[in-house]
Formats: structure tokens, sequence, C-alpha cells
């Protein structure tokens, strides 16, 4: 369906953030591995963390979804092996890290996924695995999904580029304690390090400690411990949120945003201020307010790639030129992020020029109509442009991959949003 969006202005309200994605992936893999029973509280709902969900009940992992959240009985890492293929849908992150997770099993794993999660490269992955015990390859010999996994986990030393996933490294951590201990060399430039850092999080709540010295990670043989535990806000969806009192004017308070969090997208704040918007951080909460008229910025994205199609939207409703460099990695997500975004600013009538690593943007806006490219945050990112002009999304409902109620949340706070047939 089409995602329609009409002119809004004068926000106001307040809304909690989404649960995290990120965090809900990790948390209730941890606790699959985990000894006991975890209480995984707040998680989030969707099309890409019901695969992880899925996934691990494949390795018989007992979950309960209950309201309050998910029962995990864990396995203590006495994985079984699963009796057909697993699909993980369009979750790149079930994916990679269920990945090296599948070594822990004995005998054969096979993942599959959609035509977009087919496309996702996964050799370094594969290569680093190998001196660790795990023969994992490419169904098409092309280091694509489908991936075959041969369990065999014992542990030992390798080494990963860092410069293509962080996803790749945080597989490997996750499984490793489980294993006889690993010492993981990440090579190259180490992006999106952010996310690394919320995955050592999930691990240490379950009791698993990993120490980092000169671009190495030691992990020990150790044994993940139940525990209940909440997820926190996502500010990757709250950067939509965020970003429609920006654009639109108003004030709008997000709760279930921390302070403290790991998460590399609450940059977005920064971002928001430094285009003119006034920004108030509280410990558990943001409150962004705007006249709506914002400036051009020049920004790194480096450790915050899934920014990249909000911070595009904002520069093109922005004063002047924005320029965003950092993610070339951003190429590799559900689509080629930085072409399907300058494709569509371009059919909107802007001027862009894109860089190997990002994006230069400026010009007016004319055009009513975009593509999704059935990707969930291009999709969101675009609804801001709506709110100043109107816009129909073609495909639009790409949305709940990551934020089911994102309609409804929107519309609390007087934005006006609806699904339409194609």
């Amino acid at each position: 369906m089409d995602l329609i969006v009409e002119r809004s202005e004068g926000l106001s309200g307040t809304v909690k953030a989404p649960p995290s994605k990120s965090y809900t992936h990790r948390a209730v893999i941890v606790a699959s591995l985990a000894e006991g029973r975890s209480m995984i509280a707040d998680p989030l709902v969707s099309e890409d963390t019901l695969s992880s969900l899925r996934a691990c009940r494949a390795f018989g992992v007992r979950i309960h979804e209950e309201a309050q959240g998910w029962v995990v009985h864990g396995s203590g890492g006495a994985l079984e092996t699963p009796e057909d293929v697993i699909d993980v849908g369009n979750s790149g992150t079930t994916l990679r890290i269920m990945t090296s997770v599948a070594g822990l099993a004995e005998n054969y794993t096979v993942f599959t996924g959609d035509e977009s999660l087919r496309k996702r490269p996964m050799q370094p992955l594969l290569d680093a695995l190998r001196p660790l015990g795990v023969t994992a390859v490419s169904s098409r010999m092309n280091g694509l999904p489908p991936i075959i996994v041969r369990g065999g986990f014992r542990g030992g030393e390798t080494s990963i580029d860092g410069r293509v996933s962080s996803q790749f490294i945080s597989s490997i951590l996750i499984a490793a304690p489980l294993s006889g201990g690993v010492e993981l060399s990440v090579e190259g430039e180490f992006i999106s390090r952010p996310y690394v850092d919320m995955t050592l999080d999930v691990m240490g709540r379950f009791s698993v400690p990993v120490s980092y010295s000169d671009g190495i990670f030691t992990v020990e043989p150790s044994v993940y411990r139940a525990v209940d535990y909440t997820v926190e806000g996502d500010y990757s969806s709250a950067s939509y949120l965020a970003g429609a009192a920006a654009v639109a004017g108003g004030e709008v308070r997000i709760q279930n945003l921390f302070r403290d969090s790991k998460q590399g997208d609450m940059l977005i704040l920064d971002i928001l201020e430094d285009m003119g918007a006034d920004v108030r951080r509280g410990d558990d909460h943001a409150v962004v307010s705007s006249t709506g008229e914002l400036e051009g910025v020049s920004v790194d994205l480096h450790n915050a790639p899934d920014l990249l199609p909000t911070v595009a939207v904002l520069g093109a409703i922005a004063e002047g030129r924005t320029e965003i460099r950092g993610v070339e990695h951003a190429r590799y997500k559900e689509t080629d992020r930085i072409g399907t975004c300058a494709a569509e600013l371009k059919a909107l009538g802007l001027q862009v020029r894109e860089l190997k690593d990002g994006m230069i943007i400026q010009g007016d806006i004319t055009g009513k109509t975009v593509k999704s490219h059935g990707d969930h945050r291009l999709a969101m990112a675009f609804t801001l442009i709506g709110l100043r002009r109107g816009i129909r999304i073609k495909d639009g409902d790409v949305f709940s991959v990551s934020f089911p109620d994102f309609i409804e949340k929107m519309n609390s706070l007087g934005c006006r949003l609806r699904l339409a047939e194609l």
C-alpha cells in the first residue's frame, strides 16, 4: 500500500519512542543462549525482531510471548539442529548474528531470506569464522545468502575487516563465550562502533564481560546468566518523531530516550540543534521544539548510518546546502541507501550530488511522489517532506519492519498520515 502524508504544522504532544530494534535482537538472542529464565520486557514486536525470535525457536529455545514481554527459557548454549531452513525475511541483523550462533549447534543449518536480504554481503563473516572451527559458506559461492553453516565453534584467534558491517563483529562476540574463548582482531577502519558497544552492553547484563585493547576483543569461555531485561527506546525510530517537530513546527516530548544510551543514533538530537531546532534533554526523554525553519548542515554519520535517510530528507527541507559523509557502509543496508535516497530526492526536483560515502543536497522540492524501494527507513524519512508539502510514498507500508504503530504515533502529534491502495 501507499503512504499518504498531508501537510501538517504546529505539532504538539507526548509520545513514547518505540523499543530499540537493535537491543531487542541482541537481548532475545543472548537470553536464548543463557542458563535459566529471562524476561525481555517491552521488546519491539516487528517483522525484523520476530525473525530473531523465530530463529531462536528453530534451535529449540522455548520462548513465550506475553503481554509484558517475551519469556525466554535459555538453552545454556545447548542448541538443537533446526529441522528446516530458517527464513529470516528481511532481517540482516538476524542473519548475521545467528550465523555465528549456528556454529554452536551440531550438524548443518541453512539460512535464507527475501530478495533484498539475499543481496547482503556475508563473506567477511564466513572467512572470520573458519579459524574458529565453523564451516560457513554461501550456497552459490558468491558471498551472499543463502548461507549454510556447519557446527563446530571451538574458538581461537581470528580477524575481520571492520569496514563492512559491525554486525559481523557482534555476531562473533555473542557466540564466543560458549566456545573455548575467542580473540578477535578488527582490521582497518572500525565503522558503526556504537552498535558493538550495544552488543557488549547486553552481554555484560547477562554476566559475560568482554575486554578490548588495541583493536583486539578478548572473550573468555563463560556462561550467560538469565536476567530480567527491559528494552530501551530506539533513537533511530525517534528520529522521525523528532524530525517531525523540527520540520512542521511545534513542541514534542519523546519519552523512553535515555541520556546515557550507547546508541550512536542519539546523534540526531545534536544534528537537529545544529539545524536550528531547540532540543532539551532529560535523563529519560527529549523535548524538541521548532519554528519549522531549518538550516543545512555538514555532518559525518560514520557511527550512525541508519540516520542517513532522515538527515538527507531534513537537508532537502532546510535552507542552503547539506553535506552527508562517512556512510559508504550504508550502501549495504536493506537497499543501497545512498543511491536510493539520492534517486528519490532527485525525483522531487532537488539537486543531489552522490558521493562514494554520502551526498550533497541543495535546491527546492517540486515533486510529490517517491518510492520506498521496500526500505522501511526511506518510507518513514520521506514522510517529513509530506508534513511540509504533502507526499505519496509508493509501497510506504514497509514501516512495519521496525515501527509497526508509526502512523498512530505520528498522528497523535497532529500529523496526517494514512494508507491508501496502490
